[in-house]
Order: structure tokens, then sequence, then C-alpha cells
């Protein structure tokens, strides 16, 4: 059985721990790795290794440090490939799914190759008589990232890449449902030059996430993962003094107008809604239809009952599995809720099978109409192929389901009126908006901003927030005498 290593000081090592966690295929559940829960020396070791890491790397040039994500952008686009085969067969992602999960991380580390121009301070010549200020921007240190299961290339490369190119040193504690494939990440990205201790990634669950909250020499903690273990993470970083960026949950609302395209409407809703069996932080889990639009509701259950799932290279599948038995009952507990609590369900998946593999986490594609906001559906965050539609009589009523909802990751309109969608973007309580696009993830040049319940903190990942995060801003004022200054002491707090 394969045990995977942690990354400790540019080493590959085996960890000398009793306790290990299965990592299993999802699409039958047999067991093809075993995850490592790091022990306390292990932990140290990782934290003082990036400390000791950081009193070199921080002085290395900016420039020095680009070039080592131009190295590393290039392996990953060659690598692309043999990095989606190990993500698939560890999430059960199709081929094409994990290739776009490896591609989205690939465009973050493009950003931090552009390091140098984002990290230029200010400056400003003569602010008084003879005396200059500038500011400079520096890295905070040793900084630590928790990533979630759904997509194990895309965001742990959300987040050393920045951090490191920012010039700081990193602990990555990645899922351990899925380990293998930020250990290809990490290989290449040690082939491409980054030294012995900027990176180093330990494995475990929450006692090996407790030490990156507590210890003093870590600087900062990102992570992406649900509502109750980012309110935790929040709450002990901040309280042991740290900065923090926590993305959480979401209630991904689509609204579609009756003047929209109907035939890019339903091509769109079935992508977005059961892609990735629902397992994406900014899927659409529900459509809420305006007026006449909602007579397409049952068309577009018929074209989401074409979607099949099916295993990751199987060219025909549109999602595989998900994650785990335990996710597969708490989605199958949640159809059964929408039944109960009067959804009509339109597509069940819920009995779905792929032949010779019964004992996958199968869960075919499903759709509840007649969804009302005291609806257990409505409420909780399903992650899983399962899409809830309403409908409502205007886009104002439209407005008050999204914006009365505790979330607020993405949204999207679907809308042939200008008017209509600059309303809504205009006035949606959420964080980012897709007009005619379903699921409005930015680029990497952007940041990715949710609101309300789907994040906690202030300064949000890649783009120019990211920047801010993993950086300290120094402002320096200066004076340079050429002759005696006449005069005494200033007693004010005037510059002069």
């Amino acid at each position: 059985m394969h045990k995977v290593p942690l990354l400790i000081n540019g080493e590959f090592v085996e960890s000398s721990t009793s306790s290990y966690i299965d990592v299993t295929n999802p699409a039958n559940n047999e067991v093809i790795a075993q995850a490592p829960c790091a022990t306390e020396q292990e932990m140290e070791q990782a934290i003082a290794s990036a400390e000791a890491a950081f009193e070199t790397w921080k002085n290395v040039p900016v420039t020095e440090r680009s070039r080592v994500m131009m190295r590393y952008q290039a392996l990953l686009k060659e690598h692309q490939e043999d990095i989606a085969r190990i993500l698939a067969s560890e999430t059960g992602k199709t081929f094409d799914d994990a290739k776009g999960d490896v591609w989205r991380g690939i465009e973050v580390v493009e950003q931090a190759m552009n390091v140098p121009s984002m990290m230029m301070g200010e400056t400003v010549e003569n602010v008084a008589r003879g005396i200059d200020t500038y500011s400079y921007i520096q890295p905070l240190g040793v900084c630590a990232g928790i990533t979630p299961f759904n997509f194990p290339a895309m965001i742990p490369l959300w987040m050393f890449p920045m951090a490191i190119a920012c010039g700081n040193t990193f602990v990555l504690k990645p899922s351990e449902q899925d380990p293998q494939t930020p250990m290809k990440l990490a290989e290449l990205f040690m082939e491409a030059g980054a030294p012995a201790g900027v990176l180093n990634i330990v494995h475990g669950g929450k006692d090996q996430v407790e030490p990156l909250l507590t210890d003093p020499r870590i600087k900062a903690v990102s992570f992406v993962g649900s509502v109750p273990v980012g309110q935790h993470i929040y709450r002990t970083a901040t309280a042991n003094m740290k900065r923090a960026q926590c993305f959480a949950g979401a209630k991904n609302h689509s609204v579609i107008m009756p003047d929209a395209n109907k035939e890019h409407v339903l091509n769109n809703l079935v992508g977005s809604s059961v892609g990735a069996a629902g397992q994406r932080c900014m899927a659409i889990s529900v459509a809420v239809f305006v007026g006449e639009a909602q007579k397409w509701i049952p068309e577009l259950a018929e074209r989401i009952s074409k979607v099949k799932p099916g295993l990751w290279d199987d060219k025909d599948a549109g999602f595989g599995p998900v994650i785990s038995p335990q996710a597969k009952q708490r989605v199958l507990g949640l159809i059964q809720k929408g039944k109960d609590e009067g959804a009509e369900c339109l597509l069940d998946g819920s009995d779905f099978t792929v032949p010779g593999y019964e004992n996958g986490n199968w869960i075919g594609p499903t759709v509840f109409s007649g969804v009302t906001t005291d609806m257990t559906i409505y409420k909780e965050e399903i992650f899983g192929p399962v899409l809830s539609c309403m409908g409502v009589d205007s886009l104002e009523d439209a407005l008050e389901v999204v914006n009365n909802n505790p979330y607020g990751n993405g949204t999207s309109i679907f809308t042939n009126s200008g008017s209509a969608a600059r309303k809504y973007q205009r006035n949606v309580e959420v964080g980012q908006v897709g007009i005619n696009v379903p699921i409005p993830v930015p680029l990497p040049f952007f940041s990715f901003t949710g609101w309300k319940n789907s994040f906690y903190g202030d300064l949000h990942a890649y783009g120019k927030q990211a920047i801010r995060f993993y950086s300290e801003t120094k402002t320096i004022t200066s004076r340079w005498l050429e002759d005696d200054i006449p005069g005494g002491p200033n007693l004010t707090i005037s510059i002069d």
C-alpha cells in the first residue's frame, strides 16, 4: 500500500506516525493509498523548516522568485495530463474535468509570475521641502494553507505560489481524501528550483490543523471548506493574532428572465448544476425562473436526465461519483427531505449505479421543482448533482430571494435586457456575478470575492488582494541634508 509522504525541508519523507487515513477510489471505494497523520514532531519540523527558509528566501530578488514561477508553470503545463490522471483516480472526476482543475491552477501560477509589478510600492518626491516618502511591499513570513477535496490542484495553487512569490514560505495541509495530487504539484515545484523549506506539506485531520492556527511563527492562514470549519479556523487564527481568509459554503442562484435565450440557458444550467457531481463551491444549485420562463423547467429536467455519471476515463461520462460514502448518504438524505417537504422531484438520481462499480459513491442527476425557501434542500448546501428550481413573478422577487440567502459566493442572471442585467448586478448582495455566464469564477488577475457566510476575512484569494494578504507595506519618509538647516527643534506634528 502506497503511503503518501510528507514534504519537510525539501525532502519527501515517510511519516513515523502509526495513524493513517485511507485514500479511496470513489468509483468503487477501494483503498489506493494511505495518508499519514503527521506527528507533533513532524508538524514542528515543517514549521521550523519554513521559518528557517524564510530568512534567506525573503532576500531572494523578486525577479528570481518570478523565474521560479515561470519554470513551474511550464512544468505544470508539460505534466497537466499526468496530474489530471492522479487527480481523477482519487476524486472520481472525469478526465476533462480533472484537466480543467489543473488548468485553473496553472492560470494562478501565471499570475504569480507577474509578482514584480504587483509588489511595486508608491513614491512621492518632495512631500515637504527636501523630504521624500515611498513605500515597499514586503513578505509576512511563514504562511499556511488548508485545502478541500473538491479541487486538489486548483486550490493549493491558489495559495502557495502567490504566497511564495511574495517572498513568504509555506506549510500546506491538503485534504486527506485526495493528497496525492498536491504531492505531485510539490514534486514539480521542487523540480522548478524552489529551495528546501520554502514549501512544506503535512497530512492529517483536525489535530494537524490546530498547530497551524496557534503557532506564533505562522503569520497568515488561508482556508477553503465548509462553513463550520471555516468559522472555527477564522476565529482561532484571528484569536491567535494571525491574518485569515476563509472561503466557506455557498448556495448559488441563477436567475432566468423570460427574455433570455432559451437554448443558451438550458445548456448552461445543465453543466453548471450537475458538472463535477455538483461538488463545486460555485455550482448553480438553485435556478430561479421568472414569469413565463417557468415553463422551461420540464425541458431542463429532460436535458439533465441525459447526463450520465461514469468512470473518469469514460468519454461519455458527464461527471463522476461523489467523494465518499458519507457524502453520498448526506446527499441522499437531503433528496429524501426534499420529497418529504413537498418539492416535486422531476428527476431522481437516488438509485443510480454504474454496472460493475455498484460499491461506488454514485448519484444520478436530480431535479426538483416547486422549491421554496423554507425547505431543507434550499437552506442547506447539498454539494451533489441536485438542482432546485423555483418560480417567481418578477426580477424584484428574484432579488429578494437571493439577497435573503445567508450565502453570497456567486450568482448569475440570464437575460437579453441590459437594464435588467444592470439592475441585478447593482443590487444583488453576492460577491461574484455572471451575466449570461453560469459560473462567474474570475480569472486570476481579478480576485475571488465571495460575500456573507461564503467568506470570512478581508482580503480574498489571488489577484491583487492576494498580494496584499501575503504582504505588509512599509512606508519610509526620508530627508538627506545638503547644508545645515537653520532654526531650533520642531515641536509640532508638521513636516517642514
